[in-house]
């Protein structure tokens, strides 16, 4: 690549270069280009053009413009063909350069597909803002917004559009929702307002234009919003503003950045915020009086008595409201293969880590393994020493029969990958079971009762507890509040856990007050920054960037932990580690599930 001054002047008498990112996947060089005379009023930063590489012709973004640097022979260059349209700004394409670096891609071309428009678009649409006055608005967000931004801690029947009002009244507001049917729906709302709106992605050319509002889904982190003025996250919990492919960016920490940049607030909406949300932010939450009645009554069934390869995942209190003819019951069980937790049978304990409370499984050579912090141990009950540890746990195929011979009605089985090219009727039945897929595709639920809720607080991730807390949210918003009826069941030998403490009470902060400590005292974000390595070359790579200071590197199963005191010294030693050659190796930054 040839790093060129800005050419502003187009009769400057010098060809003017391009440096072009191709729209190939796997290709990660820039390319130098001329710009022929034809297309140097259209050519600028951030554009979309096709030119001939390798002998056939593919599409790229133009990421440096300008004069030709002395030892560069344009002779042996090649023009770009043609336009087509414009793509990313220069603002942004600092902002795809910045992420590339955070998230250690080492290429631009998925941050600049991200940012692009889906089709071609030749120029932004015209400017349409209008003065924002709608009512009502959040005096809560108005507030967190005077202060500079923070979090709100927003019950999850709360209606979000007050949210956003009050951030629209500050000026161009860029919204970001946990999915594209909410911000759909969201976006509906506020043209009914007459406000004007712009739906990323279909919207791109509106956005670039000018608009009150910018919203979107995860992507929409990267969409246009001249003149940022706010910035809102909608759902701050939620794993879907987190790309699962590599690189494994998450729309919070995007939009922060952006925010940073603007000199604008950021707004972080949520009923149960991450502790990596929460870190050096300020938090602003309802009485405790008003949350709670925001919430539904969550009723606890408590198996801690009971021997754990015999208790019933059909409890007498969940059969009570199964036969309750005008009742519609979705039943969550996140478990379709082999079961997975193990208990002793001498002591009835579950087999836990001693580390971090996390669930042990079986390994292949008979020892028990903590899925968290990897910590190995034999296959002994740490309570009693027993060696006699047994599976507990159906899977949802099995329990169907069961709930139907109980609830004596039509059960319907709902999991995730299955029924997803047929129509969906959840009308053709009121009782439901399945993975948390039920909680996405019912609608008017009274009751969701969780089956083994255990298998969610045990789950060998370090993000267990919040994603634990983020399915119970995610079931209060389908059942509603308490003063309604809303109903939530939760089934678990372990009543005091730090989750179904705060579920109780309907209130979130016991859980992040607990969480912030646990994981400062383990070593996890937001008390460190954490990546891991895979891949053919993985195990050279991480032997040398474990000789960078301020990093440590475990191995475990054929993967590699790396742990960093900040993401600043992460990314450096990223970038001054060389890979291996011929390597394949993917790297997850802020891994979501480990």
């Amino acid at each position: 690549m040839t790093t060129t001054a800005v050419v502003t002047e187009s009769d400057s008498g010098l060809p003017v270069v391009a440096g072009i990112v191709p729209d190939v996947t796997g290709l990660d060089r820039v390319f130098d280009y001329l710009v022929p005379p034809s297309l140097t009023d259209v050519v600028a930063l951030g554009s979309r053009v096709r030119m001939s590489l390798n002998g056939r012709r593919v599409g790229g973004w133009v990421v440096s413009l300008g004069s030709p640097a002395s030892d560069l022979a344009t002779s042996k260059l090649k023009s770009i063909d043609k336009s087509s349209g414009i793509g990313p700004d220069a603002e942004m394409l600092d902002l795809c350069r910045w992420a590339s670096d955070r998230w250690c891609a080492s290429r631009l071309r998925p941050f600049l597909v991200t940012a692009s428009p889906n089709t071609v678009v030749t120029r932004a649409s015209p400017a349409r803002r209008t003065k924002v006055l709608a009512e009502p608005v959040s005096p809560a967000a108005t507030s967190l917004l005077a202060q500079g931004g923070g979090v709100l801690r927003l019950p999850p029947s709360a209606d979000q559009m007050p949210t956003v009002l009050a951030a629209a009244r500050l000026g161009p507001t860029l919204v970001v929702c946990a999915s594209v049917d909410n911000a759909q729906i969201l976006a509906t709302r506020l043209r009914r307002t007459g406000i004007s709106v712009a739906l990323m992605p279909h919207e791109w050319a509106q956005a670039r234009g000018g608009v009150d509002v910018v919203i979107g889904a995860r992507a929409a982190a990267f969409a246009p919003c001249p003149n940022l003025a706010v910035a809102v996250v909608l759902d701050e919990h939620e794993e879907s503003l987190q790309e699962e492919r590599a690189p494994t960016w998450h729309a919070r920490d995007v939009l922060a950045r952006r925010a940073r940049l603007a000199h604008a607030p950021l707004l972080l909406v949520s009923p149960c915020p991450s502790v990596v949300g929460l870190h050096q932010r300020t938090l602003l939450a309802p009485s405790s009086e008003r949350e709670h009645a925001s919430w539904p009554t969550v009723q606890v069934v408590d198996q801690s008595d009971l021997e754990p390869w015999k208790r019933s995942l059909l409890s007498s209190e969940l059969i009570a409201h199964l036969r309750h003819a005008d009742l519609r019951v979705a039943c969550v069980l996140n478990t379709k293969g082999q079961a997975r937790l193990l208990a002793c049978r001498s002591c009835k304990m579950l087999a836990r880590c001693e580390s971090c409370t996390g669930s042990m499984v079986e390994n292949v050579v008979g020892q028990l393994d903590c899925g968290t912090c990897q910590r190995s141990r034999p296959k002994v009950c740490a309570t009693c020493g027993s060696s006699v540890l047994s599976r507990i746990r159906p899977g949802v195929g099995r329990l169907r029969d069961e709930l139907e011979a109980a609830a004596q009605r039509d059960v319907l089985a709902v999991v995730a990958g299955k029924n997803k090219d047929e129509l969906f009727d959840d009308t053709t039945a009121d009782v439901f079971i399945g993975t948390e897929a039920v909680l996405h595709r019912c609608r008017r639920i009274d009751v969701v009762a969780f089956l083994d809720f255990d298998s969610e607080l045990l789950a060998p991730r370090y993000q267990a507890s919040e994603q634990a807390m983020a399915l119970i949210a995610k079931a209060a918003r389908l059942v509603g509040i308490r003063e309604r009826g809303g109903r939530i069941i939760l089934q678990t030998s372990l009543p005091d856990n730090d989750v179904v403490l705060a579920a109780v009470a309907g209130d979130p902060g016991i859980l992040s007050q607990a969480e912030l400590a646990r994981r400062e005292m383990l070593g996890f974000p937001p008390a460190s920054a954490l990546a891991v390595i895979e891949g053919e070359g993985g195990g050279a790579f991480a032997t040398s960037l474990s000789a960078m200071g301020g990093i440590t590197v475990v191995a475990h199963r054929e993967k590699w932990l790396v742990r960093a005191s900040s993401h600043d010294v992460l990314t450096h030693a990223f970038m001054n580690t060389e890979r291996p050659a011929h390597s394949k190796i993917r790297i997850e930054v802020d891994p979501p599930r480990i």
